[in-house]
């Protein structure tokens, strides 16, 4: 009888720490050495070459970090994963290790804000031309396609607009012309959304954010083909935006519960986002979830569940989000997100806070729009607290 595949939920707690585990210890230990010791050194030169399997010194490789990019890896259904120090580490790694002068990438405009000053400043500066593309239109995305690129890198859901792209239909064109596609996952996690699935080359995450889920590790981390993740590695190994142990250590904990996490996440952010719709102090309210959402429909084909993000726009703009975002109880004003914690923050001070107020503005993100990240607590409670809040900016108003 063939073996059953375990499901997402039981492959969070288990998958990619068995062989990590020492000792008879259940939990993956943390090796804090920063070099390893061979007495036969023919072995360690097999090693150090990657013809024997083992590690050699801490900037390439560690066995709490193998065990963390091995659970992502399992998750995602990829052959191969590597980490690194945080999330914007691993979009710029990744960028850097495929791109050479004179290439041409084809994005979005909503990408993170890090992503987006990449694009808008660093790679300008290399020679690499950059095409930004509105979110959802992916008719001009595919003549931009067709016009020759040697990257689309996407990111869906896109931070903190909350926008969709088809990765299947994009993924499809780019392959037609020979582009590598780069897929931000970070929004949907690999519980919602496997980008590979959907024909990405690479899907990456900011495994800071939901992975970890704690708000106390920063890291990153990329997936795909064994080949693709190999050229990656070779250039963060030798670049140093290496992963720490003890950072590995808290994400492999934390995304024990990402299963359970995400879809109480997702049903807080639903309900919040229907009430939010419906108030009279709420001027838009972003969420893939609303059906009136521009790509509600891709959404729900290619994702399991809508995620824990959105964001909202109150009438009066900044000055009534200076009123109110102080008034919540149960909410964390930080530039974080993915937490157990629901935290919240103005994209100006959060996703964005490295663009200029005309940046902004261009890329439709006003100065009053809230990204909220719905943790984990009561869902009454959660909304008990945005209508304390909403009505002292309706007794200002």
């Amino acid at each position: 009888m063939k073996e059953r595949q375990p499901k997402l939920a039981t492959e969070t707690v288990w998958a990619g720490e068995e062989k990590y585990r020492v000792h008879g210890a259940s939990q993956v230990p943390v090796v804090h050495s920063v070099a390893y010791t061979y007495d036969d050194l023919d072995y360690w030169y097999e090693v150090a070459v990657g013809q024997a399997e083992g590690h050699i010194y801490g900037r390439n490789t560690n066995p709490t970090v193998s065990s963390f990019e091995d659970k992502v890896k399992e998750l995602e259904g990829a052959e191969a994963a590597t980490s690194f120090s945080t999330g914007m580490a691993a979009i710029s790694n990744t960028l850097l290790t495929f791109l050479r002068p004179g290439d041409r990438v084809v994005s979005i405009k909503d990408t993170y804000g890090g992503t987006n000053k990449i694009f808008s400043e660093f790679l300008p500066r290399l020679n690499i031309d950059i095409t930004l593309c509105e979110t959802g239109d992916h008719e001009h995305m595919i003549e931009e396609i067709e016009k020759g690129c040697s990257i689309v890198y996407l990111e869906t859901p896109t931070n903190p607009t909350v926008k969709i792209t088809d990765i299947e239909r994009i993924a499809d064109v780019a392959k037609n012309h020979n582009a590598l596609v780069i897929v931000d996952n970070t929004f949907a996690t690999p519980i919602l959304q496997n980008p590979l699935q959907l024909g990405a080359d690479l899907v990456l995450h900011s495994a800071t954010k939901f992975l970890g889920g704690h708000a106390d590790a920063l890291g990153g981390v990329l997936v795909g083909s064994k080949a693709l993740v190999e050229e990656v590695y070779h250039y963060r190994e030798i670049n140093g935006a290496t992963l720490d142990p003890m950072a590995a250590y808290l994400l492999i904990r934390g995304m024990k519960t990402l299963h359970l996490r995400v879809y109480k996440q997702t049903e807080n952010a639903t309900k919040l986002a229907e009430y939010l719709k419906k108030h009279p102090m709420v001027e838009n309210v972003f969420y893939p979830g609303l059906k009136d959402h521009p790509n509600h429909d891709i959404a729900k084909q290619q994702m399991r569940g809508f995620g824990g993000m959105f964001s909202f726009s109150l009438v009066g703009g900044m000055d009534a989000v200076k009123v109110m975002l102080p008034k919540l109880k149960y909410a964390n004003r930080a530039a974080n997100l993915g937490a157990v914690e629901t935290t919240v923050g103005p994209a100006r001070t959060t996703s964005h806070v490295e663009s200029t107020p005309e940046e902004r503005k261009a890329l439709g993100i006003p100065d009053g729009l809230i990204r909220y990240s719905a943790g984990i607590e009561d869902f009454e409670d959660l909304k008990e607290d945005l209508e304390m809040a909403l009505k002292a900016l309706t007794v200002k108003q």
